[in-house]
């Protein structure tokens, strides 16, 4: 899942991109309005946890003219006001959903969870190739019954390549939907991933590579 943090107060928004990122999402972070806005419509999110009062563009326009664009972006607006009032307001301005200051993390964890599965087409609860079984919920992989212990990238990787049933995944694409802006574009980090994610898994291959193009599953 990749999401985008747009909060001005730094300390807040580090800690919410740490706490995020141990769970295992890419997540970007914009300290003001005018980054945030950029970066939201460059960048395809799952997420956008939006502070409402930001410097530069305001939150609230963010959110409207993410609505507008029909993208499948789930906006979860943040505020320091808790009133009933301000939180009609901001769903009005189609957020999806409303969180008040101070929260608790793990509440904002499961709503951006939650706003996560509903930013992508419906996937089954357990995700099966071959006898590799992969379930996203509890983050378990498990090869012919036995587990197989995955770091968060390659946790990703496989996910991203086994949702796509067989269809080829670029790097480039694994690279957008698996890590952050950080990243250097022209790393090989990609390869030596899926590397280490065959090494894994064992045999036989469950990944293939298509020269040029990608990779892809075998034997479903």
């Amino acid at each position: 899942m990749r999401v985008l943090v747009v909060e001005d107060e730094r300390n807040l928004a580090d800690a919410i991109v740490r706490g995020l990122r141990k769970r295992g999402m890419a997540v970007d972070v914009a300290y003001d309005g005018d980054a945030g806005h950029e970066a939201a419509f460059v960048t395809r999110y799952d997420v956008v946890v939006l502070d409402r009062d930001l410097p530069g563009m305001h939150g609230d326009q963010i959110c409207a003219e993410l609505a507008a664009s029909g993208t499948l972006t789930r906006v979860l607006m943040l505020t320091a006001s808790d009133s009933v009032a301000d939180r009609v307001q901001g769903l009005g301005l189609g957020a999806d959903d409303y969180l008040p200051k101070p929260f608790a993390f793990d509440e904002l964890v499961a709503r951006v969870q939650a706003l996560g599965r509903r930013a992508t087409p419906p996937a089954p609860p357990v995700l099966q190739v071959g006898d590799v079984v992969l379930d996203p919920a509890r983050r378990v992989v498990t090869r012919a019954g036995a587990p197989v212990d995955l770091t968060n990238k390659e946790f990703g990787v496989l996910s991203e390549l086994v949702k796509a049933r067989g269809a080829v995944v670029s790097s480039e694409e694994l690279l957008e939907r698996v890590w952050d802006a950080n990243t250097d574009p022209f790393t090989t980090i990609v390869r030596v991933t899926v590397r280490t994610l065959r090494k894994k898994l064992g045999d036989p291959p469950l990944i293939e590579t298509v020269h040029g193009a990608g990779y892809r599953t075998v034997g479903a």
